[in-house]
């Protein structure tokens, strides 16, 4: 029997442990896509203990912040809420956790927290409710006193070379500017251009949004669907200026409807006096804001990550009581495959398609983007548009081993450009690691069963690649 979490933890190969430990496992990481806050990097924040860190809790302002992935564990172990996003005692709440915690054979969550106890504070029992106080007791003091666990030692120790935030367009980005004029802080910290509020036209807010997107380019009113597309360019371009390396779209699904000008203008005005927009009208002005925006992207070297099919706050009390993100989300089926292919092809045909990154949550699309990204690759750079990593509900052993197979099978795996978090958590950065072993022991099984040739250069330049060269290159670090 295996040792649990061993050194070689999921390698099952000589050749998967050789490539984790002599490439895999020391090179820096790329964390493209992320929601932690810049301005707790600039501050330098430090935790006073492991559920701060873990499972967060309540904003002055109402709203909740924390892993979502942690509170669907503890609500499947029927946990109260009130320890869950609650304000239960800190401790409390840590051993309602570890008590569901137990309960996750095979979820990625049991994997993750005890790596993260390992990586960061050489903590390498299994949690449990028997050891529960010790841990505690024994991260707890780390977290205040350690000068190598506030977040900047906690990124520094994780090696990461370039963070993503997401970031809202109307947002002054002065919380990145301050991390770039300090020299103290070694990591990239880019903005990541997030503009769904001013595409998602038939939502609530989208009428006080786009005067809040005016004020933000200096205007009191913008009065057509052009002036709005101007104001994203002009707040993309200051983007670009603080160091954006992507933009981020996360929609229900991808439409294409092309339009002339004027009825999308006439979508708009029908949004801006609170009448109710119908799905075909809502979709000619996306689809001309996505077009618009996908030839400034090119414009400005931007990488566009598409996310979609996702069924949000699906839990109606809960989303009343909550608000968004806060763990009731589901995987949707969309059929967009066809109007993601028609939005890259519009682009094309001009030269004005940027780089993409596709993410769909339904792990049944995996075989269809395989094959979307094959059409619309260019000399620009290798693997200009990827299959985006195993998202969310799909980040699992058994997802991000699907995802990567498909990709395998159907395009060019070396050129991937790999993990990332899409996390609120500092340490989650413990995730490339699982992703990285879990990637080595593909590559390694296909090596020992005669399906690669045992060659050490290539095994190296591939292994290192996907682990963070590709994503250094694709995203100019």
């Amino acid at each position: 029997m295996r040792a649990f979490m061993d050194r070689d933890f999921i390698l099952e190969t000589e050749t998967a442990r050789h490539l984790f430990h002599d490439y895999a496992e020391e090179q820096p990481l790329v964390d493209y896509h992320c929601h932690i806050s810049p301005r707790e990097i600039y501050e330098n924040r430090r935790f006073n203990n492991l559920v701060e860190v873990w499972l967060g809790g309540q904003n002055p302002d109402g709203s909740y912040f924390g892993d979502h992935y942690k509170w669907r564990v503890m609500r499947s172990n029927g946990v109260p809420e009130e320890y869950v996003t609650g304000d239960k005692p800190a401790y409390e709440r840590f051993l309602k956790f570890v008590e569901a915690l137990q309960m996750a054979i095979g979820n990625p969550m049991y994997h993750w927290c005890n790596l993260e106890l390992r990586q960061f504070f050489g903590y390498d029992k299994p949690l449990t409710l028997e050891n529960a106080e010790e841990a505690w007791n024994f991260c707890n003091d780390k977290l205040q006193n350690d000068p190598n666990l506030t977040v900047r030692g906690i990124i520094e120790k994780a090696r990461v070379a370039m963070i993503g935030t997401t970031d809202d367009p109307i947002d002054s980005l002065e919380w990145h500017k301050k991390i770039a004029e300090d020299p103290s802080i070694k990591v990239k910290v880019c903005p990541s251009f997030r503009p769904d509020k001013a595409i998602n036209i038939s939502k609530p807010g989208f009428v006080e949004y786009v005067g809040k997107l005016a004020g933000s380019v200096g205007k009191e009113k913008l009065e057509s669907a052009r002036e709005v597309m101007d104001a994203l360019t002009e707040r993309l371009e200051f983007f670009k200026a603080m160091g954006c390396r992507a933009s981020d779209h996360g929609l229900d699904y991808i439409p294409f409807r092309p339009a002339p000008e004027e009825e999308v203008e006439a979508a708009f005005r029908k949004a801006m006096a609170g009448e109710s927009v119908s799905v075909e009208e809502a979709e000619k002005y996306q689809t001309a804001v996505l077009l618009h925006l996908g030839r400034a992207y090119h414009r400005l070297g931007i990488a566009m990550q598409l996310h979609y099919s996702c069924l949000r706050n699906m839990n109606t009390r809960m989303y009343r009581l909550l608000g968004p993100d806060t763990g009731f989300d589901m995987i949707a089926q969309n059929t967009c495959g066809g109007d993601i292919a028609a939005l890259l092809s519009a682009l094309d045909e001009t030269g004005e398609c940027p780089k993409t990154i596709l993410y769909s949550l339904n792990p049944a699309d995996n075989e269809q983007l395989g094959t979307l990204i094959g059409c619309f690759q260019s000399d620009e750079v290798p693997g200009k548009i990827q299959h985006g990593s195993a998202w969310w509900f799909n980040d699992t052993k058994s997802g991000m081993e699907a995802q990567m197979k498909s990709l395998a099978n159907l395009g060019l795996l070396g050129n991937f450009v790999g993990m990332l978090t899409d996390s609120r958590s500092f340490l989650s950065y413990a995730r490339h690691d699982y992703f990285r072993r879990i990637f080595c022991n593909l590559v390694g099984n296909w090596v020992e069963n005669g399906e690669y040739p045992n060659d050490e250069k290539a095994l190296r330049r591939i292994v290192e690649g996907v682990c963070f060269k590709n994503a250094e290159r694709y995203f100019e670090i």
